[in-house]
């Protein structure tokens, strides 16, 4: 398989052309001037030393800049580094030193970070700053742009070039994820090929540009620092799509959101669960939008809830909502599908072509045994995960002759092949032998009309190793107790998953990308309650 993302952006301007390419809060960029910016920001990266293979760690916010150095890194070679804005100088330093990374790009409103970052992994990295006036020992990056040749570069490109991504794991520092763009390529495009028939070089694939494909303006919410994000950015990139992007650096603003939907037209959107679903439900709610445009939403990474489902669809009866089931280096491993005309259970997934569900032991689960077991996803996968060989082995597993990533999702399989999904075996609480998953308590208090988000987790406990609890975020003018909740949970799950204690908190529980951030709840509890539940 020869191709490789570069390639293909080169091939896609030429056929695009005056087209829009991207769309941020205040500018337009066409495919013409995306071409030669990211041709331009390459040569220069090049010129500066940097040679095929190294590392470019983006710190960046949603926008043009994101896009236009992640095709840039493609068409030099360089390998994309992602790195989540809301870190700490020591674990941006961490990613730094993991992915030996020698170039930071960064956005001006995070340069204090940038400052307090250790003097050794300062000295031995280049400093890119987008926006404002650069510090010391930083490049403008408009500099490395403006005045530069945008033509194509003379270079050949490998399909076994790299595009890393680092996932956060339950403990530890995060790990870089690293994809070949050939087997990337295969999984983010496959789904856009309708007869079945891969194209097997570029100039193929540039050929099918002209043919009408669906959802080729969408609104990404989600971060692109993040797989979600970034997965749909690619594709629609690597389709000649046209992608519409706000500055995600505050807080999320729905409303502003569904400005853009009505202003550029947008068919489709991607976020992730009900952290993004749930404000944009209450926006249409309370505004005067149309959203006549949007065709699909799509949402991976989280639960995304039945009742906000249902909320969206009696906005956009017209819509389909997608929600996919996969993760940094699993993608595809199943998906569901919801409309106005059909319902779909919470946790219920269609499983993908490339999936199976795998005992602790390697034995295929029996569709309809009751059996949990993890999800597998053969076929075209990662290489592994950067300098951690113990990670690798433990997730990238060989079962009956094939290599498959296991990512740790538990499930059980239906009579009809169909999946609902338990949780992140990590993320299960043993209480006197009994086994709870988080996510389905979670999704039960989320059902109350008082509760915005929740999370649980176990607490250490003498008397049955860990005991559940909970910390609720309430909706504004919430009147709901801890007594209430454990009541309206009872005719919603077995007794001995309610939590003990429910404690409330205006806090955000959940990380920029819309995952549940335990630690902090966590923090938040024994705060108010100690850390034993004793």
């Amino acid at each position: 398989m020869p191709l490789n993302y570069g390639d293909i952006l080169d091939a896609v301007a030429l056929v695009r052309g005056s087209q829009t390419a991207i769309s941020s809060d205040d500018a337009d960029l066409s495919w013409t001037d995306y071409d030669r910016r990211t041709n331009a920001l390459a040569r220069s990266l090049l010129d500066r030393g940097l040679q095929p293979g190294d590392k470019v760690c983006f710190l960046l916010f949603n926008g043009a800049p994101y896009l236009e150095l992640l095709g840039a890194c493609f068409k030099a070679r360089l390998v994309h580094v992602n790195a989540n804005f809301r870190y700490l100088a020591h674990e941006i330093d961490h990613i730094l030193e993991n992915s030996d990374s020698r170039l930071l790009v960064y956005d001006a409103r995070l340069a204090d970070t940038v400052e307090r970052l250790s003097a050794e992994r300062r000295a031995s990295i280049t400093l890119v700053e987008v926006g404002g006036l650069p510090s010391d020992g930083a490049i403008a990056y408009e500099a490395l742009i403006e005045g530069r040749d945008g033509t194509p570069l003379a270079i050949e490109r490998s399909p076994d070039d790299l595009i890393f991504i680092y996932t956060g794991g339950t403990t530890g520092y995060p790990k870089a994820v690293m994809w070949p763009h050939r087997n990337q390529v295969v999984g983010l495009l496959g789904g856009a090929i309708t007869d079945g028939i891969f194209p097997q070089a570029v100039a193929e694939l540039a050929a099918r540009l002209d043919d009408p494909k669906p959802y080729l303006r969408p609104l990404i919410a989600s971060p692109l620092m993040h797989a979600s994000g970034l997965y749909a950015a690619i594709t629609t990139l690597c389709n000649g799509g046209h992608i519409v992007l706000s500055d995600n650096s505050g807080r999320f603003d729905a409303a502003h959101l569904w400005s853009l939907v009505d202003r550029h037209g947008v068919d489709a959107i991607s976020l992730v669960g009900d952290t993004f679903a749930k404000p944009m439900l209450a926006a249409l709610d309370e505004g005067s939008f149309d959203g006549g445009s949007v065709r699909l939403i799509g949402s991976s990474g989280v639960m995304w809830s039945r009742e906000v489902k249902l909320g969206l669809l009696r906005h956009l009866p017209q819509a389909m909502l997608y929600d996919a089931l996969g993760s940094s280096e699993a993608m595809g491993l199943g998906s569901s599908i919801m409309t106005a005309a059909g319902e779909t259970r919470t946790a219920t997934f269609k499983i993908g072509p490339s999936t199976k569900v795998f005992t602790e032991d390697g034995r295929e689960v029996v569709p309809g045994s009751g059996e949990a077991g993890y999800l597998a996803r053969g076929g075209t996968i990662p290489l592994g995960y950067y300098k951690d060989e113990a990670k690798t082995a433990a997730a990238f597993r060989i079962i009956d002759g094939e290599r498959y990533i296991v990512p740790g999702d538990l499930c059980t399989v239906e009579v009809d092949g169909t999946i609902h999904l338990l949780g992140r075996g990590s993320n299960c609480i043993n209480s006197g032998g009994e086994k709870i998953f988080p996510e389905e308590v979670e999704e039960a208090l989320k059902r109350h009309r008082d509760v915005a988000d929740a999370l649980v987790f176990g607490m250490p406990d003498a008397k049955w190793g860990s005991v559940v609890m909970a910390v609720v975020r309430p909706v504004a003018g919430a009147s709901a107790t801890d007594e209430a909740l454990r009541a309206f949970l009872r005719d919603a799950v077995a007794s001995y998953k309610i939590p003990k204690t429910i404690i409330f908190s205006p806090d955000e529980l959940r990380l920029s990308n819309g995952k549940p951030d335990y630690s902090r709840a966590k923090a938040v509890f024994v705060a108010e309650r100690g850390a034993s539940a004793s």
